[in-house]
């Protein structure tokens, strides 16, 4: 049976790409979407099985307002994937650098691509699309000269654009990390990471014993981001990912960071992934998912 995933954008596009990295065995049908909400209500209203949405990059930073997505859904982060992130600038063919006037993407693409884009400046117009594959689309199909997108060599490819420059982002080692979502666990074996949303009162030393918690049982911090709680003005709420050996263990810390702490809301207890090659989800285990829905 196939699995219906939302993206954010179409195919081709880095979302589509994500999925087709953590799902390389499994049939899947992609659920486009116009904007990171679509996807998580898609999600939400159970028109799809999953959804991928990027999280993180390490130019562009922290996605804030997909934190809160994950936060006010009713889903947990199931698993995470990377992609390297190259841009490329694409037209129609016979266009050159010199005919552009235009260029279109999604706005943290072009954030990805700001010190390049101002060497073209005053000349172009920087325009936000809703996603990098569709902007390119458009320019094929409604033939647009002196428009140029910025997107993925395979978007080009896909919608047979010109090149018109090679890896234009402003740190050459991009990254971008998408996580998974879902109601339903995948696969339970190999779990070592989990996503931690917390509130804190005011007082002095509340953060550090909560960090200090954590290395006491071994539970490694790999990120910690705050956020503004809503109608608290300059109370903030703290994003973290940890790491863990015992799985047991790390529900014993849980027990007690619930003391610790105002609020706690676990958002994903999943399997770490370092690398582009990443946590297979396999055919094997796609019985398994359709059991547990």
């Amino acid at each position: 049976m196939s699995l219906k995933i939302a993206i954010q954008g179409i195919e081709s596009s880095f979302h589509d790409l994500a999925v087709q990295q953590f799902f390389p065995e499994m049939d899947i049908t992609l659920v486009p979407c116009s904007s990171f909400k679509q996807v998580t209500s898609a999600l939400e209203q159970k028109k799809v099985d999953m959804g991928v949405i990027a999280i993180e990059n390490t130019i562009a930073g922290s996605i804030l307002p997909n934190y809160q997505l994950i936060d006010d859904g009713d889903f947990k982060i199931l698993g995470e994937t990377f992609l390297t992130i190259n841009m490329y600038m694409m037209a129609l063919n016979g266009q050159t650098i010199h005919d552009i006037d235009e260029v279109h993407s999604h706005p943290v693409a072009l954030q990805q691509c700001s010190d390049y884009l101002q060497k073209l400046q005053p000349h172009c117009k920087i325009i936000e699309g809703k996603d990098t594959a569709s902007v390119a689309k458009k320019i094929k199909e409604q033939g647009l000269k002196n428009v140029a997108a910025i997107a993925g060599k395979q978007v080009a490819e896909k919608f047979g654009l010109t090149i018109l420059d090679r890896k234009i982002q402003t740190i050459k080692e991009n990254k971008t990390r998408f996580v998974i979502l879902g109601n339903n666990p995948i696969n339970s074996e190999g779990i070592n990471k989990a996503s931690v949303k917390f509130e804190l009162d005011h007082e002095i030393g509340s953060l550090s014993n909560v960090l200090q918690l954590l290395s006491t049982f071994g539970i490694n911090l790999t990120k910690i981001q705050s956020f503004p709680i809503e109608g608290k003005p300059w109370q903030y709420a703290f994003f973290i990912d940890v790491l863990f050996k015992d799985y047991e263990l790390f529900q014993e810390v849980v027990l007690l960071l619930e003391k610790a702490v105002l609020k706690l809301k676990i958002m994903g207890v999943y399997q770490q992934n370092l690398t582009n090659n990443p946590y297979k989800v396999t055919k094997e285990n796609e019985l398994m998912y359709e059991m547990s829905k």
